[in-house]
């Protein structure tokens, strides 16, 4: 016998991605928080444990707040798996449904969420203001229900899939390996690396893109022990992975990764597609299914489950404090590489698009809206506030974006410092060397904590660009981390080369029994 026909309103579908969304903006998965506790409490170098226990505390309090856990919202992807049973009572396509939702969730008026889609990739690059539309995958499968699993995937993770068509012979672990050892940090690691193994180019993508919201199982794999290829190489890529040393941040520590999936599908004889995807210390994603009852009612998880780390933990002995409005170019030449600083005092925003319309108006030889001479700049799009918050969730965004512009920049304006989050490449670096102005990070996943620092915020120019309009921060004892100091040291060279030998020591010496 048949399946009974069972019809789900459109209605309902919309409402649920609405409620998704909201949930998973500042609801970390709990098996997420479980690894990355397990994580904070064995490593050992000293700015990674700080940095993810600034994550820890971002997502504390952002489940409390009932705010973003990260300023970048995501992009929307959605898996849906149409019961062959079930019939969807609509005017509208599926596709329509999901995109109403999203577009309900992003404006929701008690927590707005960052709008970051623009229409037209190639030329206009408008903001829709709504973050549509979603990226949706749709699978018609026996059953009269539908489950969706949706997630918002940030643009720092987004931005490092990789894909190649590997020889038939050729170790998919050792280009994951080296793949990875090349993306950086703009990732925002500790996360997870998803990948995507076989069928044509579009299905491994799509295979690493699903696979990576299956839940967090590393630690009871390794108990078990591998059953399969794919497990036994899950395995080996985790502990490979981060035998790398990259560390949270890319601070250079014992934990890159919390877990590895990997998917695989049948090919062609003559290939071997693999696809590689990092997902973000955000994590954001939720599996429901509707049965056409209603809309999904979601319970919060347990936050006892969340550690309750303070401030005075990741405040290091030592920390040197800043007044950026009484900052010289003496003191920034005195900070090093790996020192840890609160920053007090006024600072501008400004990222992509920004930094373009900065440089045009140089290039055209007319003043700018602002003067940067002996200010520091932090890279951030934020959240827009509600209620009494003085700015949403300001996490920093992913600095390599801007070395285009950094050379002109401080050539021409005078610019001090630059705060954003992951390193910088080599014409970036020679520059903050030539110019003798120093880049510092701040941690990515910890949007909501920052913010909490910024005591005021006034729009300054390019109010068109929406999220990335300057502004002008005050800040109080804002938490940053030296990355390239005025000689060219970096911490995202010199902190993943230390632990990456610390870590083969350890396991020279585990294998001679010392």
């Amino acid at each position: 016998m048949g399946n009974r026909t069972r019809t789900i309103a459109g209605k309902d579908i919309t409402r649920s991605v609405a409620d998704a969304l909201q949930y998973i903006s500042y609801y970390h998965p709990p098996d997420y928080i479980r690894s990355l506790s397990k994580a904070y409490v064995r490593e050992q170098s000293p700015a990674a444990k700080n940095a993810i226990g600034q994550i820890l505390l971002n997502s504390r309090m952002a489940a409390f707040g009932r705010r973003p856990i990260c300023q970048d919202t995501g992009l929307v992807v959605v898996f849906a798996k149409v019961g062959m049973d079930a019939r969807i009572k609509s005017t509208v396509s599926f596709a329509d449904l999901v995109n109403e939702g999203v577009r309900q969730a992003y404006l929701d008026p008690d927590n707005p969420l960052r709008a970051s889609i623009v229409a037209d990739p190639l030329a206009g690059r408008v903001n829709t203001r709504d973050n549509t539309p979603a990226v949706v995958h749709v699978d018609l499968v026996q059953g009269n229900q539908i489950e969706i699993t949706i997630a918002a995937k940030g643009g720092g993770s987004e931005n490092k899939a990789r894909f190649a068509t590997l020889n038939p012979s050729g170790s998919v672990s050792d280009w994951v390996v080296d793949t990875v050892s090349t993306l950086g940090s703009g990732w925002c690691p500790p996360g997870l690396i998803s990948v995507g193994i076989g069928g044509s180019a579009e299905k491994a993508m799509l295979l690493a893109k699903e696979a990576m919201n299956q839940p967090i199982d590393m630690a009871e794999l390794i108990a078990r022990g591998p059953s399969s290829a794919e497990e036994a190489l899950r395995v080996e890529l985790y502990e490979r992975i981060n035998a790398l040393g990259i560390g949270a941040q890319g601070l250079g520590g014992l934990t890159t990764v919390v877990d590895v999936k990997v998917a695989t599908y049948p090919t062609h004889a003559a290939s071997k597609p693999v696809a590689l995807i990092p997902q973000c210390a955000a994590n954001r994603h939720l599996k429901f299914t509707l049965e056409g009852s209603g809309p999904i009612r979601l319970q919060p998880p347990d936050l006892s489950e969340w550690p309750n780390i303070g401030t005075d933990e990741l405040s290091p002995a030592g920390v040197r404090r800043v007044n950026l409005d009484a900052l010289t170019k003496e003191e920034t030449t005195s900070w090093r590489c790996g020192e840890t600083l609160l920053l007090s005092g006024k600072m501008l925003t400004g990222r992509d698009a920004a930094h373009k319309r900065m440089v045009e108006l140089i290039d055209a030889g007319k003043p700018l809206p602002f003067d940067l001479k002996g200010r520091v700049i932090y890279y951030v799009g934020p959240v827009r506030a509600v209620r009494d918050e003085v700015v949403g969730p300001a996490g920093p965004t992913t600095s390599s974006r801007l070395d285009d512009f950094t050379d002109k920049v401080l050539a021409e304006t005078g610019l001090f410092a630059m705060v954003g989050k992951a390193e910088r490449g080599r014409a970036a670096i020679e520059s903050i060397v030539r110019h003798k102005a120093p880049y510092l990070i701040a941690v990515g996943g910890a949007a909501y904590l920052i913010s909490k620092s910024i005591k005021s915020a006034r729009l300054i120019a390019f109010e068109d660009l929406g999220m990335e309009a300057v502004y002008e921060f005050a800040v109080q004892d804002m938490p940053v981390i030296m990355a390239v100091d005025v000689e060219g040291n970096s911490i995202h060279n010199s902190g993943p080369l230390e632990w990456r030998k610390r870590m083969a020591a350890d396991s020279i010496a585990r294998n001679i029994g010392v």
